[in-house]
């Protein structure tokens, strides 16, 4: 992975549990994962992976109750953010990691002008007046592209591409080192989805921002990420450089997420599928967590958790059955 002097983000080994009525939620287990400056992680795993409790362990919004971090250490910049009282922990929430939320619609307060909600996330964390704050969020809005005089406007004055645009003003408003984007594309249609997502490369370019993707759709990953982590059930199960990843996918998981994408060359009546359901985060299966699932499980699989291993250069696998037929080919 990343030389530990180019991190700007190292997560060690973080375990994040909830405690429900029905059972304690394993929503992540044991996560690992390294992010470099100026570098684009795309986060790709089905829904109930874990990617969104591990953004929220990130900007230490784990709501306890139900939830809390048992394990692990999130070193960001050199600090381990879970150590860090309440007042630190807001200094850098905001200022210098900002997250886009997935619906802009319940991330925007409704009753307050879109320009005055920007200015008081520039208010909290810069040393400025309310009239130099608010002229910056004008400024804002004009960079993702909306005009200065509707600075004045509420949130449901504006659609649903437009509303997105204004989260990711926020978000960028106090220059963040660290932007987490939680399947900010999901609720747009194609075309307002390939301008945010050209809208935030433009963005990221300009800010030298590091950026975690979070998303379904490996188009979007493919677009805008310099490496992928593909997350299953609260782990990272594969981990490389993009273009390595879609050139050589190993873990059965991680082909399974590609042989699900319709291919255009070929006529088929159905899609390939991946069998099975994501496991019940109360009781998730031993070993391996993917073997009920997989087309080349062992009996081995089902007795022992696997470790990331470095098959090749900078690319990781958490599956001795395809790390070994991949040493075999080579």
């Amino acid at each position: 992975m990343t030389e530990k002097k180019d991190l700007l983000l190292d997560i060690q080994n973080l375990t994040v549990h909830y405690e429900t009525d029905s059972g304690v939620v394993h929503a992540v287990e044991g996560l690992n994962l390294q992010l470099g400056h100026g570098e684009s992680l795309g986060f790709v795993g089905e829904t109930g992976a874990g990617k969104t409790t591990t953004a929220l362990a990130i900007m230490q919004l784990i709501p306890n109750p139900p939830g809390k971090i048992l394990n692990g250490n999130i070193i960001f910049d050199g600090q381990n953010l879970n150590t860090l009282n309440e007042e630190e922990k807001r200094h850098i929430r905001g200022g210098k990691i900002a997250m886009i939320f997935q619906d802009p619609m319940t991330s925007l307060n409704p009753v307050i002008p879109v320009g005055e909600q920007i200015a008081e996330m520039i208010e909290l964390h810069q040393n400025v007046t309310k009239d130099e704050a608010f002229k910056k969020a004008v400024q804002m809005l004009e960079l993702v592209g909306i005009r200065p005089e509707r600075a004045k406007d509420f949130p449901h004055q504006f659609s649903g591409g437009m509303r997105q645009r204004v989260v990711i003003a926020i978000a960028l408003a106090c220059d963040p080192t660290l932007l987490i984007a939680d399947e900010p594309t999901t609720a747009l249609d194609v075309t307002i989805q390939a301008q945010v997502l050209e809208l935030m490369k433009e963005l990221k370019k300009e800010f030298n921002t590091s950026m975690i993707m979070i998303t379904h759709d490996l188009g979007v990953v493919a677009e805008i990420c310099d490496k992928v982590a593909i997350m299953y059930a609260g782990s990272v199960v594969e981990y490389a450089d993009t273009r390595v990843l879609y050139t050589n996918p190993l873990h059965p998981y991680t082909n399974g997420l590609f042989n699900s994408i319709p291919d255009l060359d070929e006529d088929e009546e159905e899609l390939k599928v991946i069998q099975g359901l994501m496991p019940d985060p109360t009781n998730l299966p031993s070993g391996c967590t993917f073997h009920p699932r997989c087309p080349l499980a062992q009996p081995e699989c089902s007795q022992k958790k696997p470790e990331m291993i470095e098959i090749e250069p900078g690319h990781f696998v958490a599956c001795p059955v395809c790390c070994n037929a991949f040493v075999k080919k080579g």
